[in-house]
């Protein structure tokens, strides 16, 4: 009687089925790919910024006519009419423009200071018109130890004004009826609103002489 069992390749049912390996290529997850950030775009250029434009009406024509060259600029910078003047001539701009065009009330008479520049200061005027309703400014450039012209003459308002300029930046104003100190003691040494004055150190030797306590700066 022939062998049942011989040439049988079914599977011993007490043997467990063969796993598939887990290390087989094709149960393998791909590696995870992070795509890269986007580049921000760059910021837009800034817009340019205002610049002074030129400054033309009858005024500045017929005070160019007559001064000549000692009108060295005239411009307008966000709606501000100025004129940049020669020290030379800038008193007979100004009475010009009191006398003739009606610029009867000084409001400020100021200054500024770039050290850096040969003429490093700026003596400014600003001048209204009621009957005009205009405002304008007449500025002059002044090297160190120059003086600007007084303006009393003019405006009496610029007794005080010219005052403060000096009291401040040490400019000086010849014609000047009393050019003294208007704000600091006669004995404060410099003078503050200089890009060079050290305020707080100035502060402190005034108060430690003169009151015998050391400065709250």
């Amino acid at each position: 009687m022939p062998d049942e069992t011989k040439g049988n390749t079914s599977p011993n049912p007490d043997q467990p089925a063969s796993q598939p390996s887990s290390s087989s290529p094709s149960s393998a997850k791909p590696p995870v790919t992070v795509p890269p950030k986007p580049t921000a775009p760059p910021p837009p250029p800034k817009p340019p910024g205002p610049v002074p434009m030129p400054w033309e009406s009858d005024m500045v024509a017929g005070l160019k006519q007559r001064f000549g060259s000692g009108i060295r600029e005239a411009s307008t910078y966000l709606g501000q009419s100025y004129m940049v003047v020669e020290r030379a001539v800038v008193y007979d701009v100004l009475q010009e423009l009191h006398d003739e065009q009606e610029f009867n009330y000084l409001v400020d008479c100021t200054a500024t200071h770039y050290p850096q520049r040969a003429q490093p200061f700026e003596v400014i005027w600003i001048l209204y018109s009621f009957n005009r309703n205009e405002r304008i400014r007449v500025k002059t450039l002044l090297a160190e130890g120059e003086a600007a012209p007084s303006a009393v003459p003019l405006w009496s308002t610029a007794n005080w004004l010219e005052r403060e300029v000096y009291d401040m930046f040490g400019i000086r104003f010849d014609g000047h009826p009393d050019l003294r100190r208007i704000l600091l003691p006669e004995d404060w040494k410099g003078f503050p609103l200089r890009k060079d004055h050290s305020i707080i150190q100035q502060d402190q030797e005034w108060v430690q002489i003169n009151l015998g306590i050391e400065s709250g700066q």
